[in-house]
C-alpha cells in the first residue's frame, strides 16, 4: 500500500544540527579539529606500517587496512556535515543521498568485519602459534581482506536498493545530519514496514554475529593466556597485543548498537542526530589514538619516524 500525496523527490533537506543554532560555530570548530586529527592519525598508522618492515605482519596489516577504511568512512560523512554547519541551504541530491548511504553502510560493515578478522588473527597467533604462519599466510590474508570489503559493500548495495526503490512522499526533510537509513525510510510512501524490518534484521544479525564471534575468540584467547607463565612476560605481551583491539571493539560495537539496535518509535526521534555522533565522528577519532598509544610496536615505530624526520630537517 502507498500513502497519498506521492511526488517525485529529487533532493533531500538535511536538518542536522540546525535545531541547535547557538551551537553551529562551536560544533564546526570541534568537528573540524576532530576530522583533522582523525585523518592525521590514520595516515600516520598507514605510513609507519608501510615504511617499517617489522610491522609487515598480518596483525599490523589488518590495522593498516582498518585505518584506510576509517579514513574513507570519515570522508563520506564529515566534510558534508562541516559544510552544512556553515550554510543556510542544507540539501543533498537524491543520487548523492543514495551514494552517501551506500558508502556509509559499506564502510561501516567492512569495519565490523575487519575488527572480527583482527580478533581471529589474535586467536591464531596466541592459541596456535606454531601453525600461525600457515593459517594466516599472505594469500589467506589477502582473501580475508577482499572478503570483508566484498561482503560489506554487497550488504550495503542490497540495503541501499531496498530503501531507494521505494517511492517517496512530498516531504523530503531528513531529520539527521547525513542520509541515515532510519530517517530516510520514514519518508517512503508505504504504510507497511517490511523494508524497515528486513534492514533492521540485517543490521542486528551483522552486528550481533560479528560481536559474538569476537567474544568467542577472546574466550579462547583468555583461556590460553591464563595458562602462559607470567614470569617470562609472555602473558603481559599477549594482553598488550589484545588490549587496543578489545578497547576499539567495545567502543565500536557499543556505539553502533545504540543506533542500529534501538527499538523503532512511531514518530521521528530528534535524538538520532546526537546519538549518531559517537559512532560516526567520535569512534574514527579515537581509534587511531587507541591503536597507537596502547601498542608498544606502533609507538616505537612512530617515535622513530618522527625522530628521523627531525634529524633530516636538522641536517
Amino acid at each position: 500500500m502507498k500513502r497519498e500525496n506521492q511526488s517525485q523527490v529529487t533532493e533531500f533537506v538535511l536538518i542536522g544540527f540546525s535545531i541547535f543554532p547557538d551551537l553551529q560555530v562551536g560544533l564546526f570548530v570541534v568537528f573540524l579539529l576532530m576530522y583533522i586529527v582523525t585523518l592525521a592519525g590514520n595516515l600516520a598508522i598507514m605510513i609507519i606500517i608501510r615504511i617499517d618492515r617489522r610491522l609487515h605482519t598480518p596483525m599490523y596489516l589488518f590495522l593498516g587496512v582498518l585505518s584506510f577504511s576509517e579514513t574513507c568512512y570519515s570522508l563520506v560523512i564529515i566534510p558534508k556535515t562541516l559544510v552544512n554547519l556553515v550554510v543556510d541551504i542544507r540539501t543533498i541530491s537524491f543520487t548523492g543521498c543514495a551514494t552517501q548511504m551506500f558508502f556509509f553502510l559499506g564502510l561501516g560493515g567492512t569495519n565490523c568485519f575487519l575488527l572480527t578478522l583482527m580478533g581471529y588473527d589474535r586467536y591464531l597467533a596466541i592459541c596456535h602459534p606454531l601453525h600461525y604462519a600457515s593459517l594466516m599466510s599472505r594469500q589467506i590474508f589477502i582473501k580475508l581482506v577482499a572478503g570483508t570489503w566484498l561482503s560489506g559493500f554487497l550488504l550495503s548495495l542490497v540495503e541501499t536498493i531496498l530503501i531507494f526503490q521505494s517511492p517517496f512522499c512530498s516531504s523530503n526533510t531528513i531529520n539527521h545530519f547525513f542520509c541515515h537509513m532510519r530517517p530516510v525510510i520514514k519518508l517512503a510512501c508505504t504504510v507497511d514496514n517490511t523494508i524497515e524490518t528486513v534492514i533492521s534484521l540485517v543490521s542486528i544479525v551483522g552486528l550481533s554475529g560479528s560481536f559474538l564471534l569476537i567474544v568467542l575468540t577472546y574466550i579462547f584467547i583468555l583461556s590460553t593466556i591464563l595458562w602462559l607463565p607470567s614470569a617470562c612476560g609472555e602473558r603481559d605481551k599477549a594482553f598488550s597485543t589484545c588490549a587496543a583491539h578489545l578497547t576499539v571493539v567495545i567502543m565500536h560495537f557499543g556505539f553502533a548498537s545504540i543506533i542500529y539496535l534501538k527499538p523503532n518509535s512511531p514518530g521521528v526521534s530528534d535524538d538520532d542526530t546526537l546519538i549518531s555522533v559517537p559512532y560516526t565522528i567520535l569512534t574514527p577519532f579515537l581509534s587511531p589514538m587507541i591503536f597507537t598509544l596502547r601498542n608498544k610496536e606502533t609507538k616505537i615505530a612512530l617515535k622513530k619516524a618522527i625522530g628521523k624526520n627531525i634529524f633530516s630537517q636538522k641536517v
